[in-house]
């Protein structure tokens, strides 16, 4: 966590309409205050580019000493790994890294397993009353894909909790100060049944001792996680001082509740009316990631011939090709506007066929067949607690010709040529084995 102090009064809007109200310090010898500010190393950042584009000569962010504020009486208590001195420990995280990367870009991977291990319930206090209060101080990751499996680690937790302390309430602060899915994240975090609420960073030192427990989040690197060895969940148990070992894998999935959603009529009828005539197949060929995406003629042959050799109904969320139709193809891109909707759609599906996304993570929560064609290593990890998801793995035939670190895709051959070899069979034989 990073605290610091505000040079002028000013008001921040999240995208979802919510103020985040900043005051110059009031009182400088209280460390109890509402104008003591806390946030994550990230979101500082970002509030410091606000201030510079309004005005940096007047506006300005100012650190504080995190040893004295965590000393006062009424700090809560941290759970799970600490965090203290994120800023000083990332910057000298970064520039091993750094110096790691220029030497051999193949060793960072030891860098990011971490072996530190707490245990939680050594953490725990007694209270005079059986409810308690946590605050979880950054979110867990920026993609969908980390959320979701992130929020299955939560839930344990959460469990583990209520069983010492009968009621807990359970607050997530998020970044907000240049969170363009500020919205997006905090409708996939209410989609927790034991999630209270979500808040936007930063939250005041008086707020945050108004809490019993806190676990900062911040300086998880789940971006990083594809050079770990352990899964998503896995990871965060760590983090939250359990050891993943001793919890059994039936508690390891993904939930989404989708129970304070009303889906468009449009959509709920074009859904309903396609199960009437058959069995619905998801699509979802592309990724936010290259590596991870299917070409866009590969995907469109694939659909073609998912409705020659099927007799599912094949709907899609994406413009796999604008002009194509088929009886047998629905396209529902305009109606999946938001992440609700689009975790509707997975829901409704018989099977889903996808790259790798947040597509099969959501898909997990709601129990549907799902085929993955994997692009990257570490498969087994990422899949290894989902039942109803099977593997394809494409091994990666690209030579790349160039002489620099850094990729060079015009020097970089072959690189489709594991897609062209997929065979709609193998995919058919997989979707027919659940």
């Amino acid at each position: 966590m990073i605290f610091f102090r505000v040079t002028q009064n000013m008001n921040i809007k999240a995208t979802d309409g919510t103020l985040i109200e900043y005051h110059k310090l009031k009182n400088p010898s209280n460390l109890n205050s509402e104008t003591l500010y806390i946030t994550t190393s990230e979101d500082f950042n970002d509030l410091k580019k606000v201030f510079e584009t309004l005005n940096k000569d007047k506006y300005s962010a100012k650190l504080l000493n995190e040893e004295k504020i965590r000393s006062i009486e009424q700090f809560p208590i941290e759970l799970g790994i600490s965090n203290e001195n994120e800023q000083e420990n990332l910057e000298n995280f970064g520039q091993k890294i750094q110096n790691n990367f220029n030497e051999n870009k193949y060793q960072i991977k030891p860098l990011l397993q971490s072996t530190q291990k707490v245990d939680l319930f050594h953490q725990l206090k007694k209270f005079e009353n059986n409810k308690i209060s946590l605050a979880i101080i950054g979110g867990f990751g920026d993609s969908i894909s980390e959320m979701v499996s992130a929020c299955s680690a939560l839930r344990i937790l959460y469990n583990k909790l209520s069983e010492i302390y009968g009621t807990v309430v359970l607050d997530i602060y998020i970044k907000a100060s240049n969170n363009s899915f500020y919205t997006r994240d905090k409708s996939i975090y209410l989609k927790q049944e034991f999630i209270h609420e979500v808040y936007p960073l930063s939250i005041s030192v008086k707020r945050l001792c108004e809490y019993d427990y806190f676990i900062d989040s911040s300086a998880m690197k789940t971006k990083l996680s594809d050079c770990t060895e352990e899964n998503n969940i896995d990871i965060w148990l760590n983090k939250f001082g359990i050891d993943y070992h001793k919890v059994s894998d039936e508690l390891k999935y993904n939930e989404l509740s989708l129970k304070h959603y009303i889906p468009s009529e449009s959509l709920k009828n074009k859904i309903n009316n396609a199960k009437e005539r058959s069995k619905l197949i998801l699509f979802h060929p592309y990724s936010a990631d290259i590596n991870k995406s299917m070409p866009q003629d590969i995907a469109f042959k694939i659909l073609k011939k998912l409705l020659v050799k099927t007799d599912y109904i094949i709907v899609s969320t994406l413009n796999i090709n604008s002009k194509f139709t088929d009886d047998r193809y629905i396209n529902l891109s305009k109606d999946s506007k938001s992440f609700d909707d689009y975790a509707y759609i997975v829901s409704n599906m018989d099977f889903i066929l996808t790259t790798e996304t947040s597509t099969f993570h959501i898909a997990d929560a709601f129990l549907i067949p799902t085929v993955v064609i994997f692009t990257k290593t570490n498969i087994k990890e990422k899949i290894k607690y989902y039942k109803y998801t099977k593997a394809i793995e494409l091994h990666d035939e690209s030579i790349n010709y160039s002489n620099f670190i850094f990729d060079n895709n015009e020097l970089t051959f072959y690189k489709f040529s594991s897609w062209e070899k997929l065979k709609i069979n193998r995919i058919i034989k997989l979707l027919d084995s659940f």
